[in-house]
């Protein structure tokens, strides 16, 4: 693997990892889940999924910096 390959690699790790602390991933885990588990029902979109997950945050506030 050349050097580029790996910094290529490393970079994508990176950007994996940043995502999945900020909750970016959040609607991609969601609908992996969603496939896997309610395959009869047709999932949120990405406008719906963020909104119902602003709504559930606001009625049930746990521990964030914000």
């Amino acid at each position: 693997m050349s050097p580029w390959e790996r910094l290529a690699r490393g970079a994508q790790s990176l950007r994996r990892g940043i995502r999945g602390v900020l909750g970016a991933d959040a609607y991609e885990k969601y609908l992996e889940f969603h496939a896997a588990h309610h395959p009869d029902h047709e999932p949120l979109s990405e406008a719906e999924f963020w909104r119902d997950r602003t709504d559930r945050q606001d009625r049930n506030p746990q521990g964030r910096c914000c």
